[in-house]
């Protein structure tokens, strides 16, 4: 894994005009462009056939419109027009009804209370769907939690939020969200955080995971562990297994176009496995995060801009 120093490079390049121009020009040009290797593709429509494909191979899936940190009102209204679109198309279309998306694109960052009426305006379309509320990074945290909790006692059940492992707080965090029954996704977190609220050390951040996975698994309400890490997948088959939990009690996530032996041969074992699938134009920051995770993705990359120019 990329040391703390590499993950800080590859944010600051998400924040740089000229390297999305530079691979935005490329990464999506056709079918086989690098960028399609963790990206479905700019529309609905490439997002719900990269969803059937992933069906089709017993796996479960989760889209996401991909879009954050907009800065206006109006930003803010397109994308939740623009998220109904979507679950419109994914009711004519037939695939599994599960949508994951971020606060800050539904107008977080502008006005809170936009951003509620946002969500409900896509909670009450979404009739049969889940939808989980990813988390962003820690300047973030608390105020999701709130409108999270605004919506639960609004009477949504059909929401569910993200949990960062590498923050200090999320033991706590953990206990607020199981006690009011709702389901957690759990990950390492992707995003570059100061030493003053999280984890500096991949020791420390996977010692936070192993821990908080066992309490989701015996005290959650159905948890996604979302990982890619074989030792952390081990341990929860082992943990699972000496606990007697059933494994329709819970279920791993994994990005799409990652580790994909990984995701099979876990389906092969009887275990759910649910892949997310992001999707659209807003794509760019998102690779970044994924580059900054594994070594094997740059190398991938740098591959796919040579055959590409």
């Amino acid at each position: 894994m990329f040391d703390k120093a590499a993950k800080a490079f590859f944010h600051l390049l998400a924040r740089s005009e000229g390297v999305k121009t530079l691979v935005s020009q490329y990464g999506m040009r056709k079918p086989s462009s690098f960028a399609r290797r963790f990206i479905a593709g700019e529309t609905v429509e490439e997002a719900i056939a990269a969803a059937r494909g992933v069906e089709a191979q017993g796996l479960l899936q989760t889209l996401d419109y991909l879009g954050e940190s907009i800065t206006s009102m109006a930003e803010a209204d397109a994308a939740t027009l623009d998220y109904l679109r979507v679950i419109d198309a994914v009711k004519q279309s037939g695939v599994i009804r599960n949508l994951s998306l971020k606060l800050t694109q539904l107008g977080l960052s502008v006005d809170r209370a936009t951003a509620v009426d946002n969500m409900r305006r896509i909670l009450d379309a979404a009739d049969g769907f889940f939808v989980r509320i990813d988390m962003e990074n820690s300047p973030y945290t608390d105020i999701t939690l709130e409108v999270f909790e605004t919506l639960w006692a609004l009477k949504y059940r059909h929401v569910g939020v993200v949990l960062q492992s590498d923050l200090y707080r999320t033991d706590e965090d953990i206990k607020r969200i199981n006690q009011l029954g709702a389901r957690i996704r759990l990950v390492k977190g992707a995003y570059k955080e100061p030493r003053t609220v999280a984890y500096q050390r991949k020791a420390d951040v996977d010692a936070a995971y192993l821990r908080q996975m066992q309490v989701l698994l015996t005290e959650g309400h159905y948890p996604a562990i979302a990982t890619h890490d074989p030792h952390m997948i081990t341990a929860t088959k082992r943990f699972s297994s000496e606990r007697g939990i059933a494994a329709d009690r819970f279920e791993f996530q994994m990005l799409y176009g990652i580790r994909r032996d990984l995701q099979l041969s876990l389906t092969r074992d009887g275990y759910r496995v649910r892949i997310y699938i992001p999707f659209g134009r807003q794509w760019f920051p998102y690779f970044m995060r994924r580059l900054g995770e594994r070594p094997a993705n740059v190398s991938f990359v740098v591959r796919g801009l040579l055959s590409e120019v």
